[in-house]
């Protein structure tokens, strides 16, 4: 059987469909397992790649700045998601450090910088160099970028110390927040459309 583009399979039951046309906020479900099959386009090339932009300054904010701070009878201490994972390393639970790395602060920064990339050239209406591959590996990144995990983390450890010390969250908290909606709002599956706005160019 031949597939023609606007075919499409479903990621999780292999069930084929024929694309349709989608109207701003309407999405198309799999009829078999209910899974997104392909969502409206709410966002242009050049909007994407201005949130991309904006993710990018947000994830060196989050890195350089601390995201909460401790001070009790005078005593302070802040820490940044760079300085948490070099406490984990410390101890002996150093795989969880590796992980912890690799969820909050490498996947993140490998997304943002591949859409970037791709965004940018798509842009100006050509393919980046690699353009397979670097499409192929946002795929592969999505799952490992925890930041909403993190995040939701660093928001239970708040309100838990509370009640003993004096913790306030820092500048890199909120960028912290701002940079997971974005990740969220950018990575999705709207991005795959590239490929199909791209075709015979890569």
């Amino acid at each position: 059987m031949t597939l023609s583009p606007n075919w499409i399979i479903c990621e999780h039951c292999d069930s084929l469909y024929e694309s349709v046309p989608l109207a701003k906020g309407q999405t198309s479900q799999c009829s078999r397992c209910g899974a997104v099959l392909e969502r409206a386009r709410n966002l242009n090339v050049q909007q994407l790649l201005a949130l991309s932009i904006t993710a990018a300054l947000l994830f060196v904010f989050a890195n350089a700045f601390p995201v909460i701070g401790i001070s009790l009878e005078g005593l302070s201490n802040e820490a940044t998601l760079w300085q948490s994972v070099e406490a984990l390393a410390q101890g002996r639970i150093s795989l969880i450090a590796a992980v912890t790395g690799l969820a909050i602060i490498l996947a993140p920064g490998l997304q943002i910088l591949l859409l970037c990339w791709v965004l940018g050239f798509a842009n100006i209406g050509r393919a980046a160099p690699g353009f397979k591959a670097c499409m192929r590996a946002l795929e592969h990144l999505r799952p490992w970028s925890m930041l909403e995990v993190c995040l939701l983390g660093i928001l239970v450890a708040i309100v838990k110390l509370a009640g003993m010390l004096d913790v306030h969250p820092g500048l890199g908290l909120w960028s912290l927040s701002m940079l997971t909606v974005l990740i969220i709002l950018i990575s999705g599956k709207g991005i795959r459309r590239l490929w199909d706005d791209l075709e015979g160019r890569y």
